[in-house]
């Protein structure tokens, strides 16, 4: 039987906590360990849980907390190793391109805003827990956008790549354009499960966290044209 996905909640304001807590509750696969009321408290939390052996599979963190905001609070659990690891879906009113940045840089594996639908909160904590990445349409667009205004790729980003095999970066730039791996497997005619072996080869051999991280790293080192997709 598969294990429930175990969340905690962080958000400053009651009624959102409350509001988030309640939809998450009815999810039948979603166990909702705790809540918290900033950022502090999510981090102290989680590692109470994780101490008392509960593993936290995710944590809903809002952005502008008190005492201690959302991505430093992303940063600490996320600089602690756990098994299994604990990620982090950023919540927030403010699509602004320095949080989507920092929550990136953080290792926060989605963001999410506040106004998406109800029923797209369990999805993407089931996402995220799967160890896949989620951003809303409009921030990967403003994302995008914003590195290709950047101009000159990355040479210290782009010797990383070199890591990679042939197969591996092309199965990277389909990543960069979107693609889930099922429809990379149909692309390069390939089966599923050898893409997946190929995006978890990809994030080992770059040291990242998960899809995002490696689509941002496509951009920044110029191995992706944004409008183009085609390599360097």
């Amino acid at each position: 039987m598969t294990r429930e996905i175990t969340v905690l909640v962080a958000d400053d304001q009651d009624i959102v906590r409350e509001g988030l807590a309640a939809i998450l509750r009815a999810a039948p696969d979603i166990r909702l360990l705790d809540t918290a009321a900033d950022g502090r408290q999510a981090v102290d939390r989680t590692r109470r849980l994780r101490a008392l052996g509960t593993p936290v599979d995710v944590v809903l963190m809002d952005v502008r907390m008190p005492v201690l905001d959302g991505l430093a609070a992303a940063r600490e659990l996320l600089a602690e190793p756990a098994e299994p690891p604990t990620r982090v879906l950023v919540l927030t009113t403010f699509d602004v391109d320095e949080y989507v940045y920092d929550a990136l840089h953080a290792g926060a594996s989605g963001f999410l805003l506040k106004d998406a639908p109800t029923a797209e909160l369990a999805g993407a904590v089931r996402v995220v827990a799967a160890g896949d990445a989620l951003l809303a349409p409009t921030i990967t667009r403003r994302l995008i956008a914003d590195i290709a205004g950047r101009g000159r790729a990355d040479p210290a980003g782009h010797e990383r790549l070199a890591r990679l095999t042939a197969r591996e970066q092309e199965v990277l730039v389909l990543m960069a354009r979107g693609l889930a791996n099922r429809e990379i497997a149909a692309e390069l005619v390939l089966a599923e499960e050898t893409i997946k072996t190929h995006v978890g080869r990809i994030l080992d051999k770059l040291d990242l966290r998960d899809r995002v991280q490696a689509v941002v790293l496509a951009y920044e080192c110029g191995l992706v044209v944004p409008g183009t997709a085609t390599t360097r």
